[in-house]
């Protein structure tokens, strides 16, 4: 084999020279500059803008009238022992409690009743925690008011009270509650997504890519020179880098900015390191889908049929994807999802989710990296032999099983 010059060009330099043609034509594209923008300065944005709108919410306004000032002592004391945050603000009488309550100023009028039970005003709703505040404060002056008729001291009452409200349900895990479970599922949710869309978009470009080449009979002379799986894998090196560039660059960004704002309080090695697992993954869900891609783009002739007949193919990561976002953040350990993320066409989804999460082993993430790769390498020669013997071909689409034949 040689190049156009008359010297031997070996398999390593003809695969080198089609990967780095494919990221000079593709890297030019503003297709894929707009949307590696768009994705970096979505991850750099995402925790930015949770950090200035800061999400935590803030006290509750209560307000109190002015003659009730047990009532206001008690919301205080009563808040704090069940840890919520209020302000308890003071009116001059209902009528003016009622007008704050309509602009908003304060969230809820509560005030002592004729029998001694709480009596709350509310714009539309009262909320979980205030609900359970007002409810708790009015079962103790309602205990108060019965402990008075009973002749029982209110010193007494006081200490009664407060024992039972000290007396607590002794709880026992059998698992450790993780506090930083809910930012593991946000990590592992993103790499996901990353992964499925990066896939789908940079798949259909090198399917595409194929059949562009093949209308307009490029490919003819590519294999002048080289052989039809060097071209196959030099434009699935060359893709491949490319979206490792589109999944890295927001992927890297959007957790130095989350750690660095303090959205991300898991430590910033742990995170880069499941970034780093989501990358390696990617590298080989992309030479497995990348290849099947490319292979049946070799079969047609026209752009417009590409999508209908990749859509098979990238079945199973859509089904990697939907059981990834309905199943992993609520049961992580699932049968179903660990032995699918086992399996090499829905592993580069489904694992680095797991990894995310720490509930793979590293003796799964091992195997299924294996299986992958295995998998990979035996995909390579059937894809090899439907491009070799299909992109040559123009006219009509050429049947799966005529173009795997041996040629």
């Amino acid at each position: 084999m040689s190049d156009s010059t008359g010297l031997e060009l070996g398999s390593r330099e003809a695969v080198a020279l089609v990967a780095a043609r494919e990221i000079r034509v593709r890297i030019r594209s503003k297709a894929y500059l707009i949307t590696l923008v768009i994705t970096a300065l979505a991850a750099v944005a995402l925790p930015i803008i949770l950090h200035l709108v800061n999400l935590t919410p803030g006290p509750t306004k209560i307000a109190v009238v002015r003659s009730d000032t047990a009532l206001s002592a008690t919301l205080r004391a009563t808040a704090a022992e069940l840890g919520q945050k209020v302000t308890v603000s003071t009116v001059a009488d209902h009528s003016a409690g009622v007008a704050e309550v309509g602009a908003g100023t304060v969230s809820v009028l509560a005030e002592t009743g004729p029998s001694g039970s709480i009596q709350a005003t509310v714009d539309k709703t009262l909320g979980d925690s205030t609900r359970q505040l007002l409810q708790v404060v009015d079962q103790e002056q309602v205990l108060g008011a019965q402990f008075a008729r009973l002749g029982i001291a209110p010193a007494d009452a006081q200490r009664a009270l407060g024992a039972a409200s000290a007396s607590q349900v002794q709880v026992t895990p059998l698992k450790a509650n993780d506090p930083q479970q809910g930012q593991h599922i946000i990590i592992a949710i993103g790499a996901a997504l990353l992964m499925y869309m990066s896939l789908m978009l940079v798949g259909q470009i090198v399917a595409q890519g194929v059949v562009e080449e093949k209308s307009s009979r490029v490919v003819e002379l590519l294999l002048a020179a080289i052989r039809p799986w060097q071209l196959l894998a030099g434009k699935v090196i060359g893709t491949g880098l490319l979206g490792l560039l589109q999944i890295g660059v927001p992927a890297v960004l959007g957790v130095l900015v989350g750690v660095g704002t303090g959205q991300l309080s898991i430590s910033l090695g742990s995170s880069l390191g499941t970034v780093a697992w989501a990358l390696l993954w990617y590298v080989v869900g992309f030479a497995i889908y990348a290849m099947v891609f490319a292979a049946l783009g070799a079969t047609v002739s026209r752009q417009e049929d590409v999508q209908g007949l990749t859509f098979p193919a990238v079945a199973p990561l859509i089904l990697a994807w939907v059981v990834g976002i309905s199943v992993v953040p609520s049961d992580p350990g699932s049968t179903l999802v660990t032995w699918l993320s086992m399996l090499p066409p829905f592993a580069p989804v489904l694992m680095p989710m797991r990894i995310a999460m720490g509930v793979a082993p590293a003796w799964q993430i091992a195997l299924s990296l294996a299986l992958a790769v295995v998998f990979a390498v035996l995909l390579l020669r059937f894809a090899a032999r439907i491009y070799r013997n299909s992109v040559l071909r123009s006219g009509s689409r050429v049947p799966l099983r005529e173009a795997l034949k041996a040629a």
